[in-house]
């Protein structure tokens, strides 16, 4: 299997994951910090750390200089998850999404100065595709086109930076050593952004809170929905060993695409979960938009 199958699929498990993440922040932490929401994705770290280790127990032959460089590639994805969460708390997922499109701009910059990566014309091109593509979508799925949202562009973009820094660190050290062990010390900054947030005590209070009163069905949505997100992420980390950097998180970026047919999917079997707006001119630049990002797809895959 390519680099480009295990690419895709992040976006779409990340498309899927973002329509979990809007339930969550809306049935369950809609005035709860979101960070306590992130304490389930560190836990669930924490209980694939010792399976990993099982099966790779190099994973602790590791330097400590490049094991505290992995962990705070985890610290930082956590960090800029936080962000992203922050954002969904007041903004529709359709309307969130668009704005992951900076990572790759970042990711491009960051890899250029630090791991000295080049890119061909045909793959510049290709990600230009991909990123007007997704564009486009978030030109006409947002909510207001007069209005520019400076809070949530800061938020994504935060988010986009971070989340970039993250994947950069984690690129650089899965090409040098194992992917599996590079996998197990980012679970553990995850671990440790949840260890810090415990320790504090009217966090930890507000967690028992909530799964006390809602402890089965937060429990249910959320391990499924970190589930997905790993699968996505794992898949995304594996094609980061074969493809340079921008062009992989390029590929990322059609996660927007994803999220609108998912949510118009919603819409016609769901209403009562989620509304597009399904007008002919909204499908037609769809449609031009699936065309862009297809392309796109194909010649960063080249």
């Amino acid at each position: 299997m390519s680099w480009l199958a295990f690419a895709l699929c992040g976006p779409i498990l990340w498309a899927i994951s973002t329509h979990l993440d809007k339930y969550l922040v809306e049935r369950y932490f809609k005035d709860t910090d979101v960070a306590l929401l992130l304490v389930f994705t560190a836990l669930m770290g924490v209980v694939l750390m010792p399976v990993i280790a099982f099966f790779e127990p190099g994973v602790f032959k590791q330097d400590w200089l490049s094991i505290g460089l992995m962990s705070l590639s985890g610290l930082l994805y956590m960090i800029g998850i936080t962000f992203y969460l922050r954002a969904l708390q007041g903004h529709d997922a359709s309307v969130v999404a668009p704005f992951f499109q900076s990572s790759p701009l970042f990711g491009y910059v960051l890899a250029y100065l630090i791991l000295g990566e080049t890119l061909s014309g045909t793959q510049l091109a290709g990600g230009a595709l991909i990123i007007f593509g997704v564009l486009s979508v978030s030109i006409t799925g947002g909510t207001s086109r007069a209005q520019f949202q400076w809070k949530l562009a800061a938020l994504m973009l935060c988010c986009g930076f971070i989340m970039s820094l993250s994947t950069l660190i984690f690129k650089a050290f899965a090409v040098k050593d194992e992917f599996w062990a590079t996998t197990f010390w980012m679970f553990a900054g995850e671990a440790l952004y949840g260890v810090v947030f415990l320790s504090i005590g009217s966090y930890r209070a507000a967690f028992m809170h909530l799964l006390r009163s809602n402890g089965k069905a937060l429990l249910a949505v959320n391990a499924s929905n970190e589930l997905i997100n790993l699968g996505g992420a794992l898949a995304n980390r594996y094609a980061l060993i074969f493809a340079p950097l921008a062009v992989v998180q390029a590929v990322g970026s059609t996660t927007t695409l994803f999220v609108f047919l998912i949510a118009v999917i919603l819409t016609w079997l769901f209403p009562s979960i989620s509304r597009e707006n399904l007008s002919p001119r909204v499908f037609i630049s769809k449609g031009i938009a699936a065309v862009l990002v297809t392309a796109g797809i194909f010649l960063v895959s080249r």
